[in-house]
């Protein structure tokens, strides 16, 4: 049977001048059935054009900041932007809406998503939204550091009222998007993971799924995304 092919952003390192990947991203997608391609860093419309005709679904990766101006924000307190990245994936997101194309965000996906989408950030966690919530914990990232309460098609999807998750992020959703849900929220308020409804699967999570693959949950997340994308 074929499996759905997945288009992965690309990880940026800066100091190298160099894309990378987390091998857990790959996994992931591997162990849920699909076959997934690291996509090359450029804003080529044409190429990400074709990308997102040729490919099952897309997955939006973590990584540096969204720019502020992408939700009509001056740099306040952001650390490193990857302007190219910025603009390659508002191309490849809005040619997915026009596809319809299955997406799914984790930690800079779920903010990215929100931005696009009229909703803002938070810049600076701690010391915007300050609280007693570990949002950026240290490694090992594979351990769970907050708990987060979930509702909706995460409810329904994961069977479960409240899950414990890894968090490594310093922004946030702060105004939740208009055209999304919310699908969980950590003990601070803060939206852990969204939905949009009226599409085939737009969702993103804060959280990092690539670190907890032999969990359940993780499983799960990585599935239903794959799942959908192999549906036509």
């Amino acid at each position: 049977m074929r499996k759905p092919l997945i288009g992965v952003t690309p990880l940026w390192d800066s100091k190298m001048s160099s894309i990378w990947m987390l091998p857990g991203y790959m996994d992931g997608l591997v162990r849920a059935g699909a076959l997934p391609f690291i996509l090359p860093l450029t804003k080529d419309k044409g190429l990400l054009r074709q990308a997102a005709s040729e490919f099952d679904g897309l997955l939006f990766t973590g990584g540096q900041d969204c720019d502020p101006s992408l939700y009509g924000e001056e740099n306040r307190s952001c650390h490193e932007i990857c302007h190219i990245r910025d603009e390659m994936e508002k191309i490849l997101f809005e040619e997915a809406l026009k596809l319809d194309l299955p997406v799914f965000g984790i930690c800079r996906g779920i903010q990215l998503i929100n931005a696009l989408l009229l909703g803002s950030l938070w810049q600076d966690i701690p010391t915007e939204c300050p609280s007693g919530v570990s949002h950026s914990a240290g490694p090992p990232y594979g351990q769970p550091t907050h708990s987060v309460k979930l509702s909706g098609w995460l409810k329904d999807l994961l069977g479960q009222e409240e899950i414990s998750v890894n968090s490594y992020h310093h922004q946030g959703v702060k105004k939740l998007s208009p055209k999304l849900t919310s699908c969980a929220v950590s003990p601070d308020g803060i939206v852990e993971a969204v939905r949009m409804p009226g599409r085939r699967f737009v969702a993103a999570v804060q959280w990092h799924p690539e670190f907890m693959l032999e969990e359940e949950n993780s499983k799960k997340l990585f599935e239903a995304f794959v799942e959908e994308s192999m549906r036509k």
